[in-house]
């Protein structure tokens, strides 16, 4: 089916055809500061904190080990972990929730 829209640039008008695929993609949703989650799928290969605990920026919350290589998540800023999603052999897609924080 053809989808064709019109776009204004600089007062002239284009008529382009528009794939579906661009029409129903996922809308952006701004990211949650207060969540931290995995940019890469693989495996909780160790966690460092509990909930509750108060955490300072730059500290190491957990190892995500990935192709090999094992990659320290750490705090992004002050504050306390209200929540862990993930547990320690776990595996985790890309972009999962796996700490709630509280700043």
């Amino acid at each position: 089916m053809s989808n064709f829209k019109e776009f204004n640039v600089d007062g002239t008008i284009y008529t382009t055809e528009v794939p579906d695929s661009v029409l129903n993609r996922k809308k952006w949703e701004r990211p949650n500061p207060n969540h931290i989650k995995s940019f890469i799928p693989g495996t909780i290969f160790e966690i460092f904190v509990k909930e509750g605990q108060e955490v300072k920026e730059g500290e190491c919350l957990m190892i995500l080990q990935a192709m090999k290589m094992k990659n320290k998540i750490l705090m992004p800023f002050d504050g306390i972990i209200e929540k862990i999603n993930v547990s320690v052999d776990e595996k985790v897609p890309n972009r999962l929730v796996m700490v709630e924080i509280k700043a």
